[in-house]
C-alpha cells in the first residue's frame, strides 16, 4: 500500500475528529452560558437514578469508577496497553496509543478547568475539580478508539462502545457526572483519538503492513 493511501484517509479523519472536539467545546460552551445549570435531560436522569434500584449496578459502577479513572486509569492502563502492544511488536501501536491518552486527558483538563461546571449534589465518590467533561468517559472512548484503530475487528468495535456506554451509565449512576457530561466526555475522546490516529496514519499504516507480512511468512 502506498503511503498515499493512508495520508487521504487520513484528512477525513481528522476531520472527524477536530469537528467531535469541536462539538464537545460548543456543548461545554452552552453549559457554561447557562451559569452551568443543568440541562432538561439531565435533572431527569439523575433523578431517575436516584429512585431508581438497579440489581448490581453499584458494585458494577464503583468497580468501572476504580478501572477508568484515578491511577488505574490514569497509568496503569495506558502504560499496561503499550507494553502490550510492544511485546506484539507493534511499537507504532504502543505510541500511538499512549499519544491518544495523553492527547484525550489534556483536552479534558483543559475544559474542566474552561467551564468548571457543578457535579450532581447526589455525587458518592471522590471526584476533582470540574464536572464537564466525564473524565472517566473519555479515557473509555479513546481506549475504544484506539482497540478498533490498532486491531480492526467488527467483535472489537461492539466491545469498546459496550465499554464506553457502561462507563458512561456508572458515571450518572453514582452521581459523579450529569448525562451531558457523558456525552461530552465520549465525543472528546473518540475526538481525540482520531486526530492522533490521522496525525500517526503512515507509521499505523507501516506498522499493521509489518504485521501482514509477519502473518503471511507463516
Amino acid at each position: 500500500m502506498s503511503s498515499a493511501t493512508p495520508v487521504r484517509a487520513a484528512v477525513w479523519t481528522s476531520v472527524i475528529g477536530v469537528v467531535l472536539i469541536a462539538v464537545a467545546v460548543g456543548l461545554g460552551a452552552w453549559a457554561f452560558a447557562r451559569g452551568n445549570t443543568p440541562f432538561a435531560v439531565d435533572l431527569w436522569w439523575n433523578d431517575l437514578l436516584v429512585v431508581t434500584a438497579i440489581p448490581l449496578a453499584a458494585p458494577v459502577s464503583y468497580a468501572m469508577n476504580f478501572l477508568g479513572g484515578g491511577w488505574f486509569g490514569v497509568f496503569v492502563v495506558p502504560l499496561g496497553g503499550a507494553a502490550m502492544l510492544l511485546v506484539l511488536r507493534r511499537p507504532w501501536a504502543a505510541v500511538f496509543f499512549l499519544a491518544a491518552e495523553a492527547a484525550s486527558a489534556v483536552l479534558v483538563q483543559v475544559l474542566k478547568s474552561t467551564f468548571g461546571r457543578a457535579r450532581p449534589t447526589e455525587i458518592l465518590v471522590m471526584s476533582d475539580y470540574g464536572s464537564y467533561p466525564s473524565g472517566h468517559v473519555a479515557n473509555a472512548a479513546t481506549l475504544a478508539v484506539c482497540a478498533v484503530v490498532i486491531f480492526p475487528r467488527l467483535a472489537v468495535a461492539i466491545v469498546g462502545a459496550g465499554w464506553v456506554l457502561l462507563m458512561a451509565f456508572s458515571r450518572t449512576y453514582l452521581h459523579a457526572h450529569w448525562l451531558t457530561d457523558t456525552v461530552g466526555g465520549a465525543l472528546v475522546g473518540v475526538g481525540a483519538a482520531l486526530v492522533v490516529a490521522a496525525a500517526m496514519a503512515v507509521p499505523l499504516a507501516k506498522d499493521r503492513a509489518t504485521v501482514s507480512s509477519r502473518r503471511g511468512a507463516h
